[in-house]
């Protein structure tokens, strides 16, 4: 679905889509398949992409239903440069704030908007090197480093531009905080570099994008933040063959999985209704199991004394 709107901040919620301007012409994806799994997941984002935030309950369930049969390949996409436009009805990093309460109200993930007007990002890059640092750790640390990163801005009110709390959270998804400041100066900025080039090459012109690739190269593109089946679809289409194992959907073992769970996202993974879900965490804090996260716009649970990821 194209939009008119070319500020990569002011998402499009039908579409669920966060757009960049000036798109390139789509191409073939010419990168190699996945060497383990049957399935190879190009995921473009960016840690300030609010539309995949609302994706987060879609991607875990489909990571414990089907993650046999595939990997993510996870690819920064430069959101934000820096703010030398003005277009899309944003200019000023203020404007965002009442978008992203509209946003976390339509995906029901909490964000409070209030960091635009509190401590603004200047740039969504610094984030997305810190994250390719993060991957030279391994992979599991990497996304473990993202969704802090995420929580720290969308709950918390966090500039994660601002090296010292990139740094909190490599330190708290158990990273080497020496060798990621390292890496982070160095290398990482160069792999960056890299994953810019790739989603020009790809036409890639908004968050989140997903390719879907088969062993020999075939893909399904899914654009935009869509409803599980939409995923889900995506990959059987590529690998038919795979078959859908059961969620043990006992919350304790949920938490175990992922150690923060919003009350979307536990709906999603426990096939509870979902005002029934919230009512159910809200037991749960209640019962001295469970932590609260409190927004604005809504509360994210954790085990008491862990952290996300």
């Amino acid at each position: 679905m194209e939009t008119t709107n070319s500020n990569p901040l002011l998402c499009d919620i039908e579409s669920g889509v966060c757009e960049m301007p000036d798109s390139s012409l789509e191409t073939t994806v010419q990168t190699e398949a996945a060497t383990h799994k049957p399935v190879k997941v190009i995921y473009f984002t960016d840690p300030i992409c609010s539309s995949c935030w609302g994706i987060e309950p879609q991607l875990r369930k489909l990571k414990l239903e089907y993650g046999d049969y595939f990997e993510i390949d996870y690819r920064m996409g430069g959101l934000l440069p820096d703010w030398s436009y003005n277009s899309g009805g944003i200019s000023k990093p203020s404007d965002v704030a009442h978008h992203w309460d509209e946003v976390s109200r339509h995906y029901d993930m909490p964000i409070d908007g209030d960091v635009w007007l509190e401590d603004p990002l200047n740039s969504s890059y610094p984030p997305s090197i810190a994250f390719k640092a993060a991957q030279l750790q391994g992979h599991d640390k990497a996304i473990h480093f993202l969704r802090l990163s995420r929580e720290m801005l969308f709950l918390e009110k966090i500039n994660i531009a601002k090296w010292e709390h990139m740094a909190a959270a490599a330190e708290k998804a158990g990273l080497n905080v020496e060798q990621f400041e390292i890496d982070y100066n160095g290398e990482a900025k160069g792999l960056f570099e890299e994953d810019l080039q790739l989603a020009a090459q790809l036409g890639v012109r908004g968050f989140p994008t997903m390719f879907f690739v088969d062993s020999e190269g075939n893909q399904e593109k899914v654009y935009g933040t869509k409803p599980y089946a939409v995923y889900e679809e995506a990959l059987l289409k590529q690998f038919p063959a795979a078959s859908k194992k059961s969620i043990d959907t006992d919350w304790q073992k949920l938490f175990t999985k992922y150690n923060t769970l919003t009350a979307r996202e536990f709906s999603e993974l426990s096939e509870m209704p979902r005002e029934q879900a919230g009512q159910f965490l809200q037991t749960l804090v209640k019962s001295g199991n469970l932590d609260e996260v409190v927004t604005k716009n809504g509360s994210l649970w954790r085990i008491l004394g862990q952290h996300g990821s």
